[in-house]
């Protein structure tokens, strides 16, 4: 525990400490995994795990189609974790050119998800 900090609740200590929570940490890491799958040196399995759905209407201009499931276990794969989040991910986030540039920019997005 951090001195000082005790009083506060979990949610305020980490947005006093500048941290995400687990379940966004875990949510950055999945994002940062498939921009690596989608640009970067894990391309050529990405592009079996995770299928483009390209369109020049509102959004970030770079869809990916969600799957189709039957069971409730299928939600907690990867490839359907993803998407969604992905979806909504603004256009500057989805087209960086670096690794480094995407998670910047991404840190970015999150905090506005709060």
């Amino acid at each position: 525990m951090i001195r000082g900090l005790e009083h506060l609740s979990y949610e305020d200590r980490l947005r006093e400490l500048g941290f995400f929570s687990l379940e966004k940490r875990r949510l950055q890491e999945d994002l940062r995994a498939a921009f690596q799958y989608l640009n970067g040196s894990y391309k050529k399995d990405g592009d079996r795990l995770l299928i483009r759905e390209c369109s020049d209407r509102k959004g970030n201009g770079f869809k990916l189609k969600e799957g189709r499931i039957r069971l409730d276990i299928g939600k907690k794969f990867f490839t359907m974790r993803v998407v969604r989040h992905w979806n909504r991910l603004p256009r500057e986030a989805v087209n960086a050119l670096s690794l480094e540039v995407f998670k910047t920019r991404l840190d970015g997005a999150l905090s506005n998800l709060v």
